[in-house]
């Protein structure tokens, strides 16, 4: 008997790290991993496939608020030079939480670093809020600081 109370919390805490990465982080981040590979190749439509195509999927930004998926890569053609890796830079992304709201929503948050050749890199973090749509994982709401 005292075996079997001693066994019972051992299988709770083994079986806590399955459940704190479920299988719809490991989606998500494989999502945002795609989407930074798109960035770094200069490939404007890989990195923005990410994005719901909701017109009410909105970016909040220091200027404000971005709703669309066309008006935020307009926002990014003017500010980064999808043609030049130097200018554009290299983005990379670092897991600080990840949680499910419910069964096809999640928030993603994380830092975002854009790395040049000269040493320079800009960081900050992000706030993404997720939405499954037709089995893949889309951003319907990004801050990013």
């Amino acid at each position: 008997m005292k075996l079997a109370f001693l066994i019972t919390p051992a299988a709770i805490v083994l079986a806590t790290p399955a459940m704190a990465h479920p299988p719809q982080k490991h989606a998500v981040e494989r999502a945002m991993s795609d989407s930074a590979a798109g960035w770094n190749a200069g490939d404007m439509v890989r990195f923005m496939a990410i994005y719901s195509d909701d017109p009410l999927t909105s970016f909040v930004t220091a200027d404000g608020l971005v709703r669309g998926r066309a008006a935020m890569a307009e926002r990014y053609r003017k500010r980064y030079d999808f043609g030049n890796a130097a200018k554009r830079g290299t983005l990379a992304f670092k897991t600080l939480d990840f949680r499910l709201l419910d069964r096809t929503h999640a928030l993603y948050i994380a830092r975002y670093t854009l790395s040049y050749p000269t040493g320079k890199s800009q960081s900050g973090p992000t706030s993404l809020v997720f939405r499954l749509e037709k089995g893949k994982w889309r951003i319907i709401a990004d801050h990013s600081s």
